[in-house]
């Protein structure tokens, strides 16, 4: 078990890359089970929750090879539709492999998907919309077993637009006859990432990106090769350990439209976000204040509203802004566990039900803390970059399975951080 250890207080410098965006990489993997034909993946990260995905397709029969950040997939030879429960177990995201394996193979086995524990995620959207298409579901001992004999397009209105259900539908819609509608479908960039991947290898998906999105059945689909977006999460957690620090930094591979929210947010902290001409990359400079304003009010909602991946990155920033600021977590009702670790560092954070109040403090202390899931983790990154004295958190697995050597890139951007392995 590892954990990072970090030294407090340090001025951020230089330029740091962002690399391909975990919640586009996973369904984009998922999609390569549509093709027989060999798949290039470019700017793929090195993280856990990608290392499941890729070994779920190896159990089911594809060929993987790796070079440095480009994947080479060859799914020719899938043989298999039992979605293997072990992996499944570990990672939420392995539920977009349903409508995939069900489009490829026309039928599927899988039990419910695992992944953090940041509250109720229900797959039911997942399965309405399944249904709709013509797909045959049987609930029994915890696995779904499902038929897709006579998948028919079909108009679906998703009572919320969940990112998985879309995602889930739009896989499975692509082999089904004729054409298929989803309705307030999600729109995050991931969502058109997935598309545009779809329609590299011959598929036909129009509108992602707004509430309406079409698909239309093919055949086959052919080889393709395919540069991942980056991580707009990761983008928004360097900016925010600009941020937390007082630091004048350089974030390149970012597409500013997919983090417009997190950028306002910040330039109402007092930062200055610009565009950053120096670089062939799309790339933005934040120059921090010595110390952040707080923010009045922020609200997490789907996209293109405030992210709720980026709820505790944000909150970190602002334990030490002058002033008191109010979040609002309206996605997942167990997203403030991150609270009471922070409150260990010296934090004034209170919380009623969705909401914590926050009232900035100058400086947090150094602390040993331990990071109950993905983001919250990254929170407690940030906020020991900020703190005095040294930060130890554990469980750092948590962290790994959404950023590829966090602590590699702080340190090119002058932290002192350090991973090490728990005694």
């Amino acid at each position: 078990m590892g954990k990072f250890r970090i030294r407090g207080g340090r001025k951020l410098a230089g330029n740091v890359r962002v690399i391909g965006a975990k919640n586009a990489i996973l369904p984009i993997l998922a999609a390569v089970i549509l093709t027989r034909k060999p798949v290039v993946l470019y700017d793929f990260p090195h993280l856990a929750d990608v290392e499941n995905m890729l070994l779920i397709l190896q159990s089911i029969g594809c060929r993987i090879k790796r070079e440095n950040s480009t994947l080479f997939i060859d799914p020719s030879d899938i043989n298999s539709w039992v979605i293997p429960d072990r992996y499944v177990k570990e990672i939420r995201s392995s539920i977009v492999m349903l409508g995939a394996v069900l489009a490829r193979m026309q039928k599927a086995v899988i039990t419910y998907p695992g992944g953090c524990e940041i509250g109720q995620r229900p797959i039911n959207l997942h399965l309405q919309g399944l249904r709709q298409l013509g797909v045959i579901i049987t609930e029994s001992h915890g696995y779904l077993e499902c038929e897709a004999a006579n998948m028919v397009g079909a108009d679906i209105h998703l009572d919320y637009p969940s990112v998985g259900a879309t995602e889930n539908i739009m896989l499975a819609a692509t082999r089904a006859r004729g054409r298929t509608v989803i309705r307030n479908a999600a729109k995050e960039p991931e969502i058109t990432d997935l598309q545009n991947f779809i329609n590299s290898m011959g598929g036909k998906v129009a509108g992602a990106g707004s509430n309406t999105i079409t698909i239309d059945g093919v055949e086959s689909f052919h080889e393709t090769e395919y540069t991942v977006i980056p991580d707009r999460i990761v983008a928004g957690t360097y900016l925010v350990a600009a941020a937390i620090t007082g630091s004048e930094i350089v974030v390149e591979n970012v597409i500013l439209e997919h983090i417009q929210a997190i950028v306002t947010k910040l330039r109402e902290t007092g930062c200055m976000i610009t565009p950053y001409k120096g670089t062939d990359l799309g790339a933005i400079k934040i120059k921090a204040p010595p110390r952040l304003w707080a923010i009045e009010n922020t609200k997490t909602h789907p996209y293109p509203g405030f992210p709720t991946d980026m709820q505790a990155l944000l909150m970190s920033a602002l334990t030490v802004s002058k002033g008191t600021s109010i979040i609002t977590e309206n996605i997942f009702e167990n997203r403030f566990k991150h609270v009471p670790e922070l409150i260990r560092m010296g934090a004034r954070i209170r919380t009623e039900g969705k909401i914590a109040v926050i009232q900035g403090v100058p400086r947090l202390k150094g602390a040993q803390v331990s990071a109950g899931d993905l983001r919250g983790g990254a929170a407690l990154v940030m906020a020991g970059l900020n703190a005095e004295g040294v930060t130890e958190i554990d469980n750092v697995r948590h962290i790994e399975r959404g950023y590829d050597k966090l602590d590699e890139y702080l340190r090119s951007i002058g932290a002192d951080i350090e991973r090490i392995e728990s005694s």
